[in-house]
């Protein structure tokens, strides 16, 4: 199965080089992996650019666009321009982060679960951060559920979604529908991908409200949103971030924000998340 790589890149000088050098030694190798340097300030692009001379199937292409670093939007918006520079002969494609390391197996690994099951749309592993001298999981969410930092699709499940949306919620909007179309979701516990910069170490103050204006854009309701917001304020550990989060998605709502979701889709969403929820609890 061919897999292509489309990595969204802003100021990663300090990442890029170990990004790429755990992705041109994995045991399968990419056909294509294509960088997309958002507007970068540093030598992100000459990082790309050397790798690019040595290895053929990577490739860089530059993008002008804000420099403000808002969750979703920016790097999906970036990773819809690395779309443009690929042709339709992929099998399995592939979204991740200029700040990650992979184990030399991780992709022959989620080649062999795609082969396994064809109702299998979305495979990933798990993101480890380094705290003191270990490499601890990256807790922010259940571990059914693929962080978007590295998102590999399987290409009729990315075309029946309708690809990434450029906002915040992408990567839980992406998984619903896999759901709600039949796709199964698949999480390997023994991929673990060493990610160098904590999770939103980037995003500046604009972006507090974007959470709960992603729950909104869900369909999840105001329940449904008070719950998932208390949930990870409390593990990121600033429990005031509930707050902001609620006025996220009041905001939205007030303003009539639509829906990245038909409102059967978001009935979907709602039953989904309230089964979840009645599971945990008995």
């Amino acid at each position: 199965m061919k897999y292509y790589i489309i990595i969204p890149a802003y100021n990663e000088e300090a990442f890029m080089s170990l990004t790429l050098q755990s992705l041109v030694e994995q045991t399968v190798l990419p056909t294509k992996i294509v960088v997309v340097n958002d507007n970068s300030t540093d030598k992100t692009p000459e990082i790309v650019l050397a790798y690019a001379e040595k290895h053929s199937f990577i490739s860089l292409v530059n993008k002008k666009s804000d420099t403000i670093h808002l969750p979703g939007s920016k790097v999906i918006q970036a990773f819809h321009e690395g779309e443009k520079h690929i042709d339709e002969a992929y099998d399995i494609i592939v979204k991740v982060d200029a700040d990650l390391i992979f184990p030399k197996n991780y992709f022959e690994t989620i080649i062999q679960h795609f082969k396994k099951d064809e109702k299998i749309g979305m495979v990933g592993g798990f993101c480890y951060v380094k705290k003191n001298d270990d490499w601890v999981l990256e807790n922010l969410t259940d571990k059914d559920h693929i962080r978007g930092a590295l998102k590999a699709y399987r290409k009729a499940t990315y075309k029946q979604i309708g690809g990434l949306k450029p906002a915040m919620g992408w990567d839980t909007v992406d998984e619903l529908l896999c759901k709600f179309y039949n796709w199964k979701v698949v999480t390997d516990e023994s991929l673990h991908v060493k990610h160098l910069k904590p999770t939103g170490a980037s995003y500046n103050k604009a972006a507090r409200y974007k959470q709960g204006e992603a729950f909104y854009s869900l369909g999840y309701g105001f329940i449904i949103t008070a719950i998932s917001s208390l949930k990870l304020a409390i593990k990121k550990g600033k429990p005031l971030l509930f707050i902001d989060y609620l006025m996220g998605f009041w905001k939205a709502k007030s303003s009539g924000k639509p829906l990245f979701v038909t409102p059967e889709q978001a009935k979907f969403f709602r039953n989904y998340r309230w089964k979840k929820m009645r599971a945990k609890l008995f």
